[in-house]
């Protein structure tokens, strides 16, 4: 028998919060996650503070693929968290629009992937 799934559901509020092509940081589950709105009106949501040096990755650079830590330019695919410079990666989380427009992020050990 397996042990039951622990994912938490987290409304964060309307997605119009977010500028297009911009992110924003919120405290979830005592955890900072930093949720992006990229160009294409989807959504991705990445642990908020750079392994590296603790930069606010919700401030970094964004496009299609990767976001860059404003502090020193480490990037992560916005997709795995995974980094594409050599720093340890991010957490990602899962995220979606609900037909409300609100933000719905998942948390818990069954909506989390990064590589180590």
């Amino acid at each position: 028998m397996s042990a039951p799934s622990s994912v938490h559901i987290h409304n964060l509020g309307p997605v119009d919060q977010i500028p297009v092509g911009e992110g924003r940081a919120f405290g979830v589950d005592g955890e900072q996650v930093a949720v992006f709105r990229l160009r294409d009106g989807s959504l991705r949501a990445l642990s908020a503070v750079c392994p590296h040096r603790g930069g606010p990755i919700a401030d970094g650079t964004i496009d299609r693929q990767v976001v860059m830590c404003p502090l020193h330019q480490h990037a992560f695919e916005l997709d795995t968290g995974c980094s594409t410079t050599g720093a340890e990666p991010l957490t990602a989380y899962g995220v979606q629009a609900d037909p409300a427009r609100n933000i719905i992020l998942q948390c818990g050990e069954a909506a989390r992937s990064s590589s180590a």
